[in-house]
């Protein structure tokens, strides 16, 4: 990958180092290579640096001059990103790099994630850590790691090992907004073992892939009627179960927990007679599906072509499978009464691998709420009970409660009136954070999250917008300076 992409980009030192993380592979789980080439940097610079036991890295930057006795702050965010590719992308987010470009004002990687959640917030962390002239109390910066999976990195973080008592989360998307609270959640993975059948004698395999949607974030976009690629096909092979002898081969859907599924396909087989009336159908659906969602995926599509299958899902599996996927909830389940205007609860069917040996589902939950997230968690694995299908709820991790009265958000607020004149908003985000978590490993850490705008998290197109980068990182420095100047 060339930087030149990055060439005239202000701050230049925040642009470096995101160029280096678009160059470092970073998949959730493997952040080892990211990791370690950071925790050189630090201690060639004499930075104290160390990897704790659930592989985050802390990095301690002493008070600039003068200011020792400030505040200590938690600079926090975390190095995985979601690794997401259009099917016509060859991209190995294993071992590829990130390849952005320019677009107008912003910044985009074609036909992939772009990385910027949350690597623009460790890019600012990271040049704070180096500027020589900023003017800071203690720093302690908190990489964590496998949060796009499972937050495994903040829910294993050991109390007693950050000291600061004032934390700066930057894994936000909308510049201009301050946040104070989360939502929390929790996974439901489903396993079902299966039973392999025959293909009946004139029967033809036929794939159908439904694609084209936009996909996103399944907290930020939840609310937004985007289509679920695999909530759609299954309803679309549940109608044809109805009008043809159809049998299901493969099912698969969605590759993240914590995307919305923009493509799914489904092998199946019918009667070779019967080939040009399910084109037909699909066509059919796909006018409807395209009227349906009109304004929101507009590049919804169903296509078909050739297969191949040497075993079948038996009849009861079939029906198991599909009548459960088709029943189990998928969107928003309850607005929020006490923040309006905000998702309370939701849940989003992410991911789906369904053969004739076996299958499985991944669902994830999220609320302002314990009891809402652990109430549609069990609701879904009720549905499951019904044809004794094992569904297993782990990972289960705790909201962030607003605290308005937060003297940080004081000050915070008081800084960006300053720099920018006009009122910033605070928000509390449906989105998961791992300031609930971190909270309640440190209680009385005081925490703000903030960041630039970027748009299309979690999808391909992933996209940053450059003069906000630049905002950010003038906020950022200026409430280190005024947290500095504070008392203790």
């Amino acid at each position: 990958m060339s930087d030149s992409v990055f060439s005239g980009l202000e701050p230049a030192a925040v642009w470096s180092h995101f160029a280096t993380l678009c160059r470092i592979p970073r998949q959730s789980k493997a952040e080892d290579a990211l990791r370690d080439h950071l925790l050189d940097w630090a201690q060639g610079r004499g930075l104290a640096a160390a990897v704790d036991g659930a592989g985050n890295l802390i990095i301690r930057k002493p008070a600039s001059p003068g200011h020792e006795a400030a505040p200590g702050v938690v600079l926090q965010g975390h190095l995985d990103m979601v690794c997401q590719a259009n099917a016509d992308t060859p991209h190995d987010f294993a071992r590829d790099a990130i390849r952005p470009r320019r677009d107008g004002g912003w910044l985009v990687a074609d036909g992939t994630t772009l990385g910027a959640d949350n690597g623009i917030g460790v890019a600012l962390i990271l040049a704070a850590l180096e500027d020589k002239a900023l003017i800071h109390g203690p720093l302690e910066a908190l990489f964590t790691v496998d949060e796009e999976a499972g937050m495994g990195g903040a829910q294993g973080l050991a109390p007693g090992v950050l000291q600061g008592s004032l934390m700066l989360n930057l894994d936000t998307e909308d510049w201009g907004e301050f946040y104070l609270g989360c939502a929390g959640g929790a996974d439901v993975n489903v396993h079902r073992p299966g039973h392999p059948a025959r293909l009946p004698t004139g029967f033809i395999c036929r794939r159908i892939r439904l694609g084209g949607l936009r996909g996103g974030h399944s907290g930020v976009n939840i609310h937004e009627e985007r289509g679920n690629a695999i909530k759609l096909l299954v309803r679309v092979l549940r109608s044809l179960e109805a009008d043809f002898p159809l049998r299901l081969a493969s099912l698969q859907g969605g590759t993240a927990r914590n995307a919305l599924p923009r493509e799914a396909q489904a092998v199946v087989a019918l009667p070779t007679t019967q080939v040009a009336e399910l084109e037909e159908a699909l066509a059919g659906w796909q006018a409807l599906l395209r009227e349906e969602l009109a304004g929101v995926d507009d590049g919804v599509s169903l296509h078909t072509g050739p297969a191949t299958a040497d075993m079948l899902l038996a009849e009861t599996e079939q029906a198991v499978w599909l009548a459960s996927l088709h029943a189990a909830p998928h969107g928003v389940r309850r607005w929020s009464l006490a923040v309006p205007g905000v998702v309370e609860t939701s849940n989003n069917l992410g991911v789906v691998s369904v053969s004739p040996t076996e299958g499985s589902a991944n669902f994830m939950v999220r609320s302002l709420r314990d009891s809402g997230s652990t109430a549609l968690a069990e609701e879904i694995v009720s549905l499951f009970a019904l044809s004794a299908t094992p569904a297993e709820i782990s990972g289960h991790y705790p909201g962030w409660t607003p605290n308005p009265a937060s003297p940080l958000l004081a000050l915070c607020q008081a800084a960006y009136t300053r720099e920018f004149g006009g009122e910033s908003q605070v928000k509390v985000i449906h989105a998961g954070l791992e300031c609930g978590i971190i909270g309640a490993k440190y209680p009385g850490l005081d925490t703000v999250s903030f960041g630039p705008t970027i748009r299309g998290a979690h999808a391909p197109g992933e996209r940053v917008d450059i003069d906000s980068v630049g905002r950010a990182w003038q906020l950022f420095t200026a409430i280190l300076a005024d947290i500095a100047r504070s008392p203790r």
